[in-house]
């Protein structure tokens, strides 16, 4: 029976399968990260796990990756590749670098191709160092790892039945993961996102209910305490900690002053990172911290291709908005950004930010069908419960 099949077969409409789809890519966003943890602190006789000095290499690795100084990642890489020869790890760097490098990745076809071939390459170095279908723990792990990356790109792509398909296989392991925070701390940051967002999922979509029955119970208010100590805590999970628990208070917190506290570690410690800047801008905005804003705002117009122009549009409206007062500029500015290709990743929430602020503008010039329409179209885009209260609440 297909996973469509077997929804539907509890009570499902066959019209809300996307939705219930959707609830299982809670997993895919983080799953390489948990993936990439439990191969690196899982208990083994393997030598590059018990090599205190790789260890430290790849993770010096990965701090090169988010700060897109790729040519040092990969000269990290190489050296482990030396020491290491055809080892699972290597190949799951490298994806790792094209997954930044090419970011977003999926609107690169060449690149994604490429991001396929590596992971199944890890896949057939798994089967030469451990046998085909091999039940060694580390077999497992490093099969998982894989797995949850080409999850991502099924996601990105569409491919919504392979992506889910993944993300079933990925549950026992974010289980698992919750025995293992005493043994390592990087595992407050999966068991604190497992536990906040198998919570607030079900509240943004009620329809997947009959589907998480079948999960392990969350607590959001111990999730939210977990990620925030795996910012302070971990090492390879700092990063992840810090930009997902600031998502979380942007989305569904609505507490953005919160949000520029961890967006600030990241953009000082990786500051040629343009996406770690356009979140920090962005929770600077909304919560009111123009003057601090206005200079990151200028630093991200470099960044003139892909989807960065819709964010920083988006953004020197609100500064012409609500921090110049200049209805007449933020007009214009919001208007372009919305003439600009959006990311459903990274800045959709950007057009629905541009919608709502023609719309308060249209409001405050006596034009109120106008902002009744531009409410309308906020909220076929917008996610952020701050938004959608906004638009919901024009009368």
């Amino acid at each position: 029976m297909g996973y469509k099949q077997s929804y539907c077969s509890v009570g499902i409409p066959p019209n809300h399968f996307e939705l219930i789809v959707k609830a299982m890519q809670i997993t895919l966003r983080f799953l390489s990260v948990l993936t990439f943890l439990t191969l690196l602190y899982t208990p083994s006789r393997a030598q590059l796990l018990n090599d205190p000095a790789s260890l430290k290499n790849i993770q010096h690795g990965l701090d090169k990756i988010y700060n897109y100084e790729f040519d040092d990642a990969a000269t990290i890489i190489d050296q482990v590749e030396k020491k290491y020869p055809n080892h699972p790890v290597t190949y799951i760097l490298d994806s790792f670098v094209l997954y930044w490098k090419y970011l977003p990745i999926k609107d690169n076809p060449v690149k994604s191709k490429e991001y396929i071939q590596k992971l199944d390459q890890c896949l057939n170095a798994i089967n030469r160092k451990y046998g085909k279908n091999s039940l060694d723990p580390e077999a497992v792990f490093y099969t998982m790892v894989a797995r949850g990356y080409m999850a991502m790109m099924y996601n990105y792509q569409g491919e919504m039945m392979n992506a889910a398909g993944e993300g079933k296989k990925a549950y026992n392991a974010f289980v698992e993961g919750f025995k293992l925070i005493n043994k390592n701390p990087e595992f407050y940051f999966t068991s604190g996102m497992y536990n906040y967002y198998v919570e607030v999922y079900p509240e943004e979509h009620p329809i997947v209910k009959p589907l998480l029955v079948f999960f392990k119970n969350g607590d959001k208010a111990l999730g939210l305490k977990q990620i925030d100590t795996a910012t302070k805590v971990g090492t390879i999970t700092r990063a992840e900690s810090c930009y997902y628990i600031s998502h979380i208070y942007l989305k569904y917190e609505m507490k953005p002053e919160k949000a520029v506290f961890y967006m600030e570690k990241l953009v000082n410690l990786y500051p040629r990172n343009p996406i770690y800047l356009m979140k920090h801008l962005e929770a600077q905005l909304l919560s009111g911290k123009y003057d601090q804003a206005g200079e990151g705002v200028q630093l991200l117009r470099k960044n003139t291709s892909g989807f960065y122009p819709a964010a920083w549009r988006t953004f020197q409206g609100i500064l012409e908005e609500k921090s110049l007062k200049n209805d007449a500029a933020a007009q214009k500015e919001y208007l372009l950004a919305l003439k600009t290709p959006h990311d459903a990743q990274y800045t959709k929430e950007y057009h629905a930010l541009a919608y709502a602020g023609l719309a308060r503008i249209a409001a405050r010039s006596g034009n109120k069908a106008r902002a009744k329409d531009y409410y309308k179209k906020c909220l076929d885009k917008a996610e952020y419960r701050s938004v959608i209260r906004e638009a919901k609440a024009f009368k």
